[in-house]
């Protein structure tokens, strides 16, 4: 449950296996969106998504789960009534939401891009900008050495700083400015324990950004090696911010739902580039989804998810 999106996501998983994605449903809610000035999400936005979460559990029952995680980031996080909101949801679907925090969403990322890429890749350096929060990770093992987790989330920093469609030149050259200023310290604090050997950037926004620099298109699979070069992201910046949001959703690899955001997710990935002197970045296509994922396998006993010896079926995870 994010920012924007609530995202269901049913796998064939079992214990030291690849998790194999079978379905994927998506509600675009703007929780972020629905958070008033003292902090509280509304209540239209919590019955929307106590529907959602009750469509869903309906999903993962129907589709042979036999288990199923559900998790909240940035937006349920900020919410100043998360707690009453966790419990009514609880009480009306039965389901318990757990909230990560900021560092265990940077943790959950390098531990999906760590398996995804393999202990060969050295030390990783590894990006996530959601509609909330950016997370930066960097480290040589599962659990790395720093994990980071900042205010500077795509949709946040839109609703923020860019209000005009298209947005102000002004104040995208002030939005920069300040990002520089955010993340200098953070850059330092990341770059202590070493320079990386594979600088990385996982989930939608990037993986956005890269398609507009001429990246292959989701089509071509996971598999296929995909970058965002700091060239390829000035030129697309000076490109896409002179665009209305309309024309923006009408780009191949952007969804209507995040046009309004690309703008700033842009100029966050630019900074956080900038800031840490990565000229390349490769994209990943596991991200927090998987590295939750993963860390519940690695809990269960080493038979509990082991296919079965006369039907060869798998536990599902939803």
């Amino acid at each position: 449950m994010g920012s924007n999106t609530v995202h269901l996501l049913v796998v064939d998983a079992h214990r030291g296996g690849h998790p194999t994605p079978m379905s994927s449903t998506k509600a675009v809610l703007r929780l972020a969106e629905q958070i008033d000035a003292d902090g509280r999400m509304s209540d239209k936005a919590v019955s929307k998504l106590i529907d959602s979460v009750t469509e869903f559990t309906h999903i993962a029952g129907t589709s042979g789960c036999e288990q199923m995680m559900a998790f909240a980031t940035s937006a349920v996080r900020d919410a100043t009534n998360s707690d009453d909101l966790l419990d009514e949801v609880e009480q009306r679907t039965g389901v318990r939401i757990t909230v990560l925090s900021g560092r265990d969403e940077a943790r959950l990322t390098s531990l999906a891009v760590r398996r995804w890429r393999g202990w060969s890749a050295g030390r990783i350096l590894a990006l996530d900008i959601g509609g909330g929060s950016l997370e930066m990770s960097n480290g040589v093992d599962e659990e790395p050495d720093v994990a980071l987790s900042l205010p500077l989330g795509a949709g946040r920093l839109t609703r923020d700083w860019l209000p005009d469609d298209p947005p102000d030149r002004r104040r995208i050259g002030v939005l920069r400015d300040w990002l520089d200023a955010e993340l200098r310290a953070p850059a330092r604090e990341l770059l202590a324990p070493g320079a990386p050997d594979l600088c990385v950037g996982t989930s939608k926004t990037f993986r956005s950004l890269a398609r507009l620099t001429g990246a292959a298109p989701s089509s071509a699979g996971p598999r296929v090696r995909r970058e965002l070069t700091t060239s390829g992201l000035r030129q697309l910046i000076s490109f896409i911010s002179r665009m209305t949001r309309s024309d923006r959703a009408e780009l191949e690899g952007v969804s209507a739902d995040r046009a309004g955001q690309l703008v700033a997710g842009a100029l966050v990935a630019e900074a956080a580039m900038r800031a840490l002197q990565v000229d390349t970045l490769e994209i990943c296509p596991w991200a927090l989804r998987e590295g939750v994922i993963l860390r519940r396998l690695d809990a269960e006993p080493a038979d509990s998810f082991e296919p079965s010896q006369t039907t060869g079926a798998r536990g599902g995870v939803g």
